[in-house]
């Protein structure tokens, strides 16, 4: 069924109250609370990194208590196994007939939003847990898939992998992650901000302002946001352009070991629209696509050995090919 344009008008005012909610716990981050509702609004998941501190969890946990679903928090350990994530089968009892059954137990995988608290600190093996879930939106466990319900959303957090005791997330895995979010420090009046709203006795309590089948309907509406063909070739030509096999830009060939796949050019599309509509606009634009284009190559560009060891960085690879890359002539710009 078509929304209408109150609908419509209802959603994105939905939109800029979820955000001020969040901000009733959480000080400043402007750029990380935007990238986590454009997770949300285009229906992917998002990976957080950032050193201890930073309210990683608790910006989740936020976001959690505003929308009206399941929530659960998964803690990744070193001992932590995939049935932990998923599930297992367990022994029962037909009270009835006196026969003993198995009896799958779901895990807290089958919630609407899962929070996958420090993923890299357990190892491949339970990693590799959520990646039917992640694409498949599916759980199979002895021969029987179990359908997840939606929408669904993993949000991952992690600590910088140089830190003592992570294991990296492989390449496929990190693939299945929409955007992967870096938090920052504060700045100096956002901390003193946080300093003064948290060693207090005030307590804030966050009110849910948006349901499940509103979040289905801004995933709908998000497809629905125009974008120029132009746009569309720009965006295909950038993430071609990350691939130092067939790049022209001699800063890829010189420092990227492996460019990103199709599936960088379809997210940097979707989120570039829910980057739009949570503007109030409902065309795309070149500063959409900008924006995105870091969260999005930030996982799927590998420098290669010569880059990390002088620290050079895929967001630096992705400022270099904004700059060489030709730009389309838009009259959206």
């Amino acid at each position: 069924m078509k929304t209408t344009e109150a609908e419509v008008t209802q959603l994105i005012d939905k939109l800029a109250l979820l955000k001020k909610e969040i901000h009733k716990k959480i000080v400043g981050q402007e750029d990380t609370i935007e990238q986590l509702l454009i997770t949300f609004m285009a229906g992917g998941h998002a990976l957080l990194e950032g050193v201890p501190g930073l309210a990683k969890t608790l910006m989740i946990r936020t976001l959690s208590q505003a929308i009206e679903l399941p929530f659960r928090r998964i803690q990744f350990t070193p001992d932590l196994m995939p049935t932990d994530i998923t599930g297992t089968e367990i022994l029962q009892e037909d009270q009835a007939t006196g026969e003993r059954v198995f009896k799958f137990n779901k895990g807290p995988i089958f919630a609407n939003i899962i929070l996958a608290d420090e993923i890299n600190r357990t190892p491949p093996k339970t990693q590799a847990a959520l990646l039917e879930a992640m694409q498949e939106f599916e759980v199979t466990y002895g021969g029987k898939t179990y359908e997840l319900d939606r929408p669904f959303f993993i949000l991952a957090t992690q600590n910088p992998i140089e830190q003592a005791g992570t294991f990296p997330l492989p390449e496929a895995q990190l693939d299945r992650f929409l955007l992967f979010i870096q938090i920052g420090y504060p700045t100096e009046q956002d901390e003193l901000g946080i300093l003064t709203g948290t060693t207090g006795t005030q307590k804030v309590k966050i009110e849910p302002v948006m349901s499940g089948k509103e979040i289905k309907q801004v995933q709908e509406l998000v497809r629905e946001v125009s974008i120029a063909q132009d746009l569309i070739a720009f965006v295909n030509k950038l993430v071609r352009a990350t691939r130092p096999d067939t790049t022209s830009v001699t800063f890829v060939k010189d420092w990227v070991r492996w460019g990103a796949g199709p599936r960088a050019g379809q997210a940097m599309i979707l989120t570039a629209k829910a980057r739009a509509l949570l503007q109030g606009r409902f065309a795309v634009t070149l500063d959409d696509i900008k924006a995105m284009a870091y969260p999005v190559l930030r996982h799927r560009v590998l420098m290669n050995f010569k880059a990390e060891a002088q620290g050079i960085t895929a967001d630096q690879a992705t400022a270099e090919l904004l700059k060489q890359v030709n730009l389309p002539k838009s009259r959206l710009e």
